[in-house]
């Protein structure tokens, strides 16, 4: 095979995954403000928030990357108070599953909030590969986006949450009367 067929070959996966990343809710945008509903029912929205830095991560069981970060994001939120820090794991499998998922893996981290989302969410998001992880600021405004997970993506969360967690939130505007 000609080396320039062997260079397309490796640059255009990279190139379409690129894009992919790029496709959705981005740095800078008011996210969509539904989460999805919780195991008892509960409807989840991320204007509830404001005030807080929101981590959104998006999560299957099949996922193995997921089941690296979700204990890494449990961790985190036990580090820091739910006033100033909420994260909340959006499930994507079916619902019996979700259910059984988010019953055990509520006992090992608690303080998490596990939502189901039967498509409508992730599709609002953009989030067509997983994990996807976004963070949203006190004022409720997209900080980063993270696509996939690995060593270096803990340190970034970390780095990251702790800028946003540094920065007060912008007072709301009252109506004028």
């Amino acid at each position: 095979m000609p080396a320039f067929l062997k260079r397309c070959l490796f640059v255009i996966p990279l190139l379409l995954s690129a894009a992919v990343a790029q496709a959705g809710v981005a740095v800078g945008d008011t996210p969509p403000d539904l989460l999805g509903k919780t195991r008892a029912g509960d409807v989840i929205h991320v204007g509830d928030m404001h005030g807080k830095v929101v981590v959104i991560a998006f999560w299957a069981s099949w996922c193995k990357y997921c089941q690296q970060e979700l204990p890494v994001l449990s961790g985190i939120q036990k580090l820091v108070s739910p006033q100033q820090l909420q994260i909340v794991a959006v499930n994507v499998d079916d619902h019996d599953t979700f259910l059984k998922l988010s019953r055990a893996l509520g006992k090992v981290t608690p303080n998490l909030i596990y939502t189901f989302d039967k498509g409508p969410v992730s599709k609002a998001y953009g989030a067509d590969t997983i994990p996807r992880t976004w963070l949203i600021d006190r004022d409720g405004k997209v900080a980063y986006v993270h696509v996939g997970y690995d060593d270096d993506t803990l340190h970034d969360l970390a780095d990251e949450i702790n800028g946003l967690l540094a920065k007060p939130a912008q007072p709301v505007a009252s109506p004028s009367s």
